[in-house]
């Protein structure tokens, strides 16, 4: 009965031990979040579930230097495409789900 006792103990102290240390944090993400502040990651719009409203949109692609954004319409791949102007000329724009703004 001692000895079974004992054997139930140490089971659940190897449990408790090896479930305290899955349970720990991780010291940082294992998959960051694309960094799109600076640049593109991508040439070209890469085609995904897109978040952004219209008007996040609009504004995201201001904020990449361009003015009269407009016409913007959401493609079956879920690229936000329109109209903008930089450096004084027309030209397509396109916005994808990981912030991508590329003109087309």
């Amino acid at each position: 009965m001692r000895k079974m006792a004992l054997a139930i103990s140490t089971a659940l102290f190897a449990l408790g031990t090896s479930l305290a240390s899955a349970q720990t944090a991780q010291s940082g993400p294992q998959n960051p979040a694309v960094q799109t502040q600076d640049g593109n990651n991508s040439n070209a719009p890469v085609k995904g579930a897109n978040s952004f409203t219209q008007s996040e949109a609009k504004s995201r692609i201001a904020a990449k230097g361009y003015t009269h954004v407009g016409s913007l319409k959401k493609d079956a791949n879920g690229v936000w495409r329109g109209t903008a102007t930089k450096d004084g000329q027309r030209v397509n724009v396109s916005l994808d789900y990981q912030g991508n703004v590329n003109t087309d």
